[in-house]
């Protein structure tokens, strides 16, 4: 019986436990098994609040990396703006540029962007300037003795921003050497935007900046030496030590001038505006081959309102859109029509304004405008000094080239890349020596620098 008994209790006792969760009233005291419950129903709850928690913190976790994807991606489409607007323009701005860090003058040196100052005693004084990207600290001493104290002997340019000196830097680097004319602050902002674009922009089209001086009031801009000088002497003043430049060697350097704009206009980050682009600003390589130059009147298109500048009218007469000469406000299309004048001195020889021309034929545009479409009388207006050795199918489509770049509705002028497009088909055929591989020294001998 005490073995029956003792089997019966349990039961009685889950009798009595569901009896006291049912009637609060019953006097049966709490038992162990009761107390078991307890600490499971605790369990649980711990370990679902532990999961909820681990559930939340990966929600949170996942929406910040979708956040950081998302941005990531919105900053790399300017870089895909770079390189995908148009895949004949290989050469990209290496770094965006933010004009509102622009150099300043501190103790006689000009700071400011990736600029390395040659006063740093990690840096020997023979820094190999031509590093790509790497742009150097001169002093004015290294400088006068770089060029024989500024000997007149070595002048090889002289303008109204001052004169250019050929120079032997320390590492035996030839240069060219811009001593600028101080002339308020304009002369200043010309030099801090030249300091600032080329230090920070790289392109086989564009001439290399090596390096400057802001010794005290010195204001000097060192560039890579190009020997074959400005594009405005061989068209305008040749002589026997340079012959009258060929057919071919024009479309070369058009094609040349037009990928310099296109890279400024349509791969630089904010885009550049030249505004003073004409043929005394570009220059020839010893294979002829050009790159633009001057950059001190510059302007950057992250100013723009409406995809327009209103700024001050600058530049050269002859090379100026019609609506920035007479309203101020400037955009890429300027640059497009500048562009298309200098091809018009390529195709005819002429300079942009001459009054010791007939009546009529003072203005180049003005003059060449009306004839552009007409077969006959685009011939009639070709450079004497080509001898009629060139092609009559490629001359009528450049002249249909220049006719769209000097249109006086800007709305009616190409884009830069339109115009690189059209050009490539034509130096392909009438300059068979050039190869247009990744890249555009391919044909070349190389020189020192590359």
């Amino acid at each position: 019986m005490e073995t029956g008994n003792t089997a019966v209790a349990p039961a009685a006792r889950n009798h009595t436990h569901k009896h006291y969760h049912h009637h609060s009233s019953s006097s049966e005291p709490h038992v162990p098994n009761h107390h078991g419950f307890l600490s499971l129903h605790s369990i649980i709850i711990i370990v679902v609040s532990i999961i909820s928690f681990i559930v939340l913190l990966a929600l949170f976790l996942l929406i910040i990396m979708l956040r950081r994807l998302k941005s990531s991606k919105d900053n790399g489409s300017l870089k895909d703006i770079n390189s995908g607007i148009n895949n004949s323009s290989r050469f990209v701005a290496h770094t965006t540029i933010n004009f509102t860090s622009s150099p300043e003058v501190r103790g006689g040196c000009l700071y400011g962007g990736p600029l390395r100052s040659s006063s740093n005693s990690n840096v020997p004084k023979t820094t190999n300037v031509r590093e790509k990207g790497v742009v150097q600290v001169f002093t004015y001493k290294e400088l006068e003795m770089a060029t024989e104290q500024f000997s007149e002997g070595n002048v090889i340019g002289n303008g109204g921003f001052g004169v250019v000196y050929k120079g032997v830097l320390s590492d035996g680097t030839v240069a060219a050497i811009k001593k600028l004319r101080r002339d308020g602050k304009q002369g200043e902002r010309a030099f801090r935007m030249e300091v600032d674009l080329l230090s920070r922009l790289h392109s086989p089209y564009l001439v290399e900046l090596l390096g400057y001086c802001a010794d005290q009031n010195h204001r000097l801009l060192i560039s890579e030496f190009m020997p074959n000088g400005a594009l405005q002497y061989h068209l305008h003043h040749p002589n026997n030590q340079h012959q009258p430049l060929d057919w071919g060697t024009r479309l070369i350097i058009a094609l040349d001038c037009a990928r310099a704009l296109e890279f400024l206009h349509e791969q630089a980050v904010p885009s550049v505006i030249h505004r003073d682009f004409k043929s005394s600003n570009v220059l020839l390589d010893q294979n002829f081959r050009a790159k633009v130059t001057d950059f001190g009147l510059a302007k950057m298109v992250s100013d723009k309102i409406n995809g327009q500048i209103s700024t001050r009218v600058l530049g050269t007469t002859g090379y100026l859109a019609p609506e920035y000469a007479s309203t101020g406000k400037l955009t890429t299309k300027s640059d497009v029509y500048s562009y298309g004048v200098v091809l018009l001195e390529l195709l005819t020889g002429r300079v942009p304004v001459d009054t010791n021309r007939p009546p009529g034929e003072h203005v180049l545009v003005s003059w060449a405008l009306p004839r552009l479409t007409n077969r006959e009388k685009v011939v009639e207006m070709v450079d004497p000094s080509l001898q009629g050795k060139y092609s009559k199918k490629a001359l009528i489509q450049v002249a249909a080239i220049a006719a769209m770049c000097v249109q006086s509705e800007a709305d009616y002028r190409p884009l830069m890349t339109d115009v690189v497009q059209s050009l490539i088909p034509l130096v392909k055929n009438n300059a068979p020596g050039i190869c247009f591989g990744s890249s555009r020294f391919q044909h070349q001998t190389p020189s020192p620098r590359h």
